[in-house]
C-alpha cells in the first residue's frame, strides 16, 4: 500500500495496517507549523510541570515546597522551570486557575440540568460544597489561617477571582427566577448586595463542612437552599 501527500511517496508496510485515524493523525503533524509544534510542546511541558506542583502543594503545603522542589519531580532543571514560570506563586496561581475553572463548570453545569430556581440554588450550594471538599487539601492553602497564606498576595487574588466567578452563576440564577416570576423583583443594587451576603454567608458554611470530614452535608444544603429561596419567593 502507497499514500501519496502532496508529491510525497510514503511506503507503508502491509503488516502495519495503519489505520485511516493513524494516517490523519500523521497527517496532521505534518501539517503543523514549527511555531505550532513548539507551543504544544510547551503546553504539555507546562502542564506537566502544574499537575505536578499540584501534588506537591497537596501534599507538604504552599510554604513548604521550593521550585526546586517542583524542578525535581517535574524531571526539569530548575533553570529550565524558570522559563515557563518565574516564581512558585505563578505556578500556585495557574494551579489554581485550573481548579477554580472546574468547579465553577461543575456548578454551572449542575445548576443548567436543574428546572426550578430552587432547585437550582440546591445545585449550585451543593456542587460547590462537594467539589471544595474533594479540594480540601488546597482549599485548606487557599483559605487557610496561616501566617504565611495570609500575607501570601497570590492566594488573595485566588480567593477573588473564585467570588467574582461563584457570583456571575448565582446573579443569572436570580435573574432568571426573576424574569419567571419564581422571585420577587429585585433591583441590579439589590441583586448585588443579595449576592455577596450569600456567598459571605455560604463561605463561613464551607469551611465548616470542607474541614469536618464526617459531616452530612445533604440536610444542611437543602437547609440553605430553602432558607434562602423562602426569603427571595413572590
Amino acid at each position: 500500500m502507497k499514500l501519496i501527500v502532496i508529491g510525497i511517496r510514503i511506503k507503508i508496510r502491509p503488516k502495519y495496517k495503519l489505520s485511516r485515524k493513524c494516517i490523519i493523525f500523521a497527517w496532521n503533524i505534518m501539517l503543523k507549523s514549527p511555531s505550532e509544534a513548539k507551543a504544544s510542546k510547551e503546553e504539555i511541558t507546562r502542564t506537566r510541570i502544574i499537575q505536578t506542583a499540584k501534588k506537591l502543594f497537596q501534599r507538604d503545603g504552599l510554604q513548604n515546597v521550593r521550585m526546586e522542589d517542583v524542578a525535581e519531580a517535574a524531571g526539569k532543571a530548575k533553570s529550565s522551570l524558570y522559563y515557563y514560570y518565574k516564581s512558585k506563586e505563578e505556578i500556585w496561581d495557574a494551579v489554581m486557575d485550573i481548579e477554580i475553572g472546574e468547579i465553577v463548570s461543575d456548578i454551572a453545569n449542575a445548576v443548567g440540568h436543574a428546572q426550578t430556581v430552587e432547585q437550582k440554588i440546591h445545585a449550585f450550594c451543593g456542587t460547590m460544597l462537594k467539589s471544595l471538599r474533594k479540594k480540601r487539601a488546597l482549599y485548606n492553602i487557599a483559605y487557610g489561617t496561616n501566617e504565611v497564606v495570609k500575607r501570601n498576595k497570590s492566594t488573595g487574588g485566588i480567593r477573588r477571582r473564585f467570588v467574582k466567578q461563584e457570583s456571575v452563576v448565582f446573579r443569572e440564577i436570580l435573574a432568571e427566577g426573576i424574569e419567571k416570576g419564581e422571585l420577587k423583583p429585585m433591583k441590579s443594587k439589590e441583586q448585588e448586595i443579595l449576592v455577596f451576603v450569600l456567598l459571605s454567608g455560604l463561605k463561613g458554611l464551607e469551611k465548616e463542612m470542607v474541614l469536618e470530614k464526617d459531616y452530612n452535608l445533604e440536610p444542611a444544603i437543602k437547609a440553605l437552599s430553602h432558607m434562602i429561596i423562602y426569603g427571595l419567593k413572590v
